[in-house]
């Protein structure tokens, strides 16, 4: 079975505290680490956290305010000082290739790998080995970006009371039908993977808000979401702040949760403010539950559900 871990680097607001470092996510899966947003010192942070600097390593930035995007100048230069040789892939809304351009001409910066930068809207971002990555605009005062890992379909449970009845022996053979292969009996019959297998189980899913107000976009992006991490910049006393700066208190993350029915509800980009953000949770959990407040270097071990798989609605023609 193979599961996701989330690891939370970064967990503070606009500025840092003694207690939480700028944004940055990190999730590990397939083989590969995903990083959602690089604050200043999120490099540091995957060093704390025992991460390292992986050849697969690919980085999504929400959007180009400084909190969420400073950590990368120094990355880079780090990763060039250690003689990397892997492309490194860095994924964001238009501007982060002039961004990149700039500090790198000013700084000097000469990349010992390829380092490829993709700018990114709505929709697919990437459709990587066992999962896809999709994004949505949502609600702040830059273009920002909210993104979502889904784990792709994944086979149904290996029925061996089926396999056999149908005449396949333990063994190879039902090592190569559970890969997707079909198979031949010793009396020569064609047994195909469908036939032995029962329907397809869905993938994990987890969702990334950035900085956002209430988004009905991200709402049907986190549709039916195993976790939904979410910023919570302001409690719910301070409502009318939170909306004229674009960012979400307690209530709304929640209403986030429950309209889009996800499993768990994490509250990160908690202000510098709350030293006990155990208020944060209470107001949450008034409208929806579980929900926790992300701490640096948490980790979440997330493992595949069992549930059957369930195509998306395919859209009638415009």
């Amino acid at each position: 079975m193979s599961t996701w871990e989330l690891v939370f680097l970064g967990t503070s607001g606009s500025t840092p505290s003694p207690r939480r470092a700028p944004p940055s996510l990190a999730l590990r899966l397939q083989g590969e680490l995903l990083v959602f947003d690089f604050g200043e010192g999120a490099q540091r942070q995957m060093l704390m956290a025992g991460l390292g600097f992986p050849s697969k390593l690919k980085i999504f930035i929400t959007h180009l305010h400084g909190d969420h995007v400073l950590g990368l100048p120094g990355l880079i230069y780090t990763l060039s000082l250690l003689r990397r040789e892997a492309p490194l892939d860095i994924y964001g809304p238009p501007g982060l290739s002039g961004f990149l351009s700039c500090v790198g001409e000013t700084l000097g910066l000469r990349p010992t790998f390829e380092l490829r930068i993709h700018e990114a809207g709505e929709g697919l971002v990437l459709d990587g080995p066992g999962y896809v990555v999709r994004a949505v605009w949502v609600e702040h005062c830059i273009p920002t970006l909210a993104y979502s890992v889904e784990g792709k379909p994944r086979p149904g449970r290996f029925r061996p009371d089926v396999a056999r009845a149908l005449g396949v022996p333990e063994g190879p053979l039902w090592k190569a039908l559970q890969r997707g292969e079909a198979v031949r009996t010793p009396s020569g019959r064609l047994v195909r993977p469908e036939e032995v297998l029962g329907p397809p189980r869905r993938g994990l899913k987890v969702v990334y808000s950035g900085d956002t107000a209430y988004s009905e976009a991200l709402v049907e992006l986190a549709r039916g979401a195993d976790v939904l991490v979410h910023e919570c910049t302001f409690d719910d006393s301070r409502a009318d702040r939170a909306r004229e700066r674009l960012h979400s208190t307690p209530s709304v993350a929640a209403e986030v949760a429950r309209r889009a029915g996800v499993g768990k509800l994490i509250l990160t980009h908690i202000s510098a403010r709350y030293e006990d953000a155990s208020i944060l949770v209470e107001q949450a959990s008034r409208s929806f539950r579980p929900v926790l407040v992300a701490e640096d270097l948490m980790r979440l071990e997330l493992r595949p559900p069992d549930d059957a798989y369930k195509p998306p609605p395919r859209q009638a023609p415009g």
